[in-house]
């Protein structure tokens, strides 16, 4: 089985391309969806103890933990580490189910891949990207975002020109979604031949 690792820098259009695996009928680890479901179960009392009040009604409220945490690097690098190891286990066990099963290709969908010393849990990467200015564009027409945030966010992320260089596979998204797909389908074409 190959592990396909999928990443790119914020507004990339990495969730779109996940899903065209998806639709491709390759199953997706998404980590985003795992850290919403461990804030509505497992990871509350942990985030509540270290973050207090920002869990309401038994589930971490984003709201309040993006307070707590935005603009702090220290809290920031203590949420990641309490929240990192929980989301890399749900991985393991779907790569280790899809295993099992013996499917030939699964993607983790991993947005810090790079910042978090993930290259050693995937076969292969892909990353995905678009000019600059698309980036900027995408990332600044999202409610609630500003140009202070967008500029923190990338602060933190490896530079999109040097995840391309250590990508297997790079897919521009700014072309279109047909060129997009149709560059999605040759990445499994390739990795599932034979």
């Amino acid at each position: 089985m190959i592990v396909l690792g999928l990443t790119g820098s914020i507004g990339m259009g990495k969730s779109t391309t996940a899903g065209m695996f998806e639709a491709e009928g390759v199953p997706v680890h998404d980590s985003d969806a795992a850290v919403h479901k461990l804030y509505e179960g497992e990871a509350v009392p942990i985030v509540e103890e270290h973050f207090p009040g920002t869990a309401i009604a038994g589930k971490v409220d984003r709201a309040r933990l993006a307070e707590a945490v935005v603009g702090n690097r220290e809290a920031l690098s203590k949420l990641e580490r309490l929240i990192h190891p929980l989301v890399r286990r749900d991985a393991d066990r779907f790569v280790e189910d899809h295993r099992r099963r013996g499917t030939p290709l699964v993607v983790l969908d991993i947005p810090l891949l790079f910042e978090t010393d993930g290259t050693s849990r995937v076969d292969k990467i892909a990353v995905v990207t678009a000019p600059a200015h698309v980036q900027r564009e995408r990332v600044l027409s999202r409610p609630g975002m500003t140009e202070e945030k967008y500029e923190k966010i990338l602060a933190r992320q490896v530079p999109d020109e040097e995840k391309r260089k250590r990508a297997d596979f790079v897919i521009d998204t700014s072309r279109g979604l047909e060129p997009a797909r149709e560059a999605v389908r040759d990445i499994i074409s390739q990795l599932t031949k034979g």
